[in-house]
């Protein structure tokens, strides 16, 4: 495992496609988003994310900010991810096991232009415990629904 590369996985009780569509909604990113950065889903964009869709969030790290995100991978219902200028890749991927579907999430900062800058920051384990958190209410939102 790189620096770079943050992953972490939770068997969830739910289809994979159930969970796929959660997470290919962009009006649910805030939702279930685990860090607390992820604002709103911007107007104008997509209500279903597809390979080349470009979506934008109004998210807050300190100040507020507004990210453009283009999605890179999509195999539905196994794997979707996106990224933003920086490079840095947020990755979902979807495994029927025995008693649900194993997601795991991965924040890919290999191709990031910025890498040192993420890593001085505390980006890797910052990004751990929003992952982790974020799993948690992906299995919420997929309860529920």
């Amino acid at each position: 495992m790189s620096a770079y590369l943050v992953s972490e996985s939770k068997v969830i009780a739910a289809p994979a496609r159930r969970l796929f569509d959660i997470v290919a909604d962009p009006a649910m990113h805030p939702v279930m988003d685990g860090s607390g950065s992820v604002q709103a889903s911007r107007s104008g964009g997509p209500t279903r994310l597809e390979l080349g869709s470009k979506f934008g969030m109004d998210m807050k790290l300190g100040a507020p900010y507004k990210i453009t995100n283009t999605v890179i991978e999509f195999d539905e219902p196994n794997v979707i991810a996106w990224r933003h200028f920086n490079g840095h890749v947020w990755r979902y991927l979807f495994e029927p096991v025995d008693g649900g579907t194993r997601v795991t999430e991965q924040w890919d900062a290999r191709p990031a232009k910025n890498r040192l800058f993420l890593r001085i920051s505390g980006f890797p384990a910052r990004n751990r415990a929003g992952i982790i958190a974020t799993l948690d209410k992906l299995a919420e939102l997929a309860a529920t629904g």
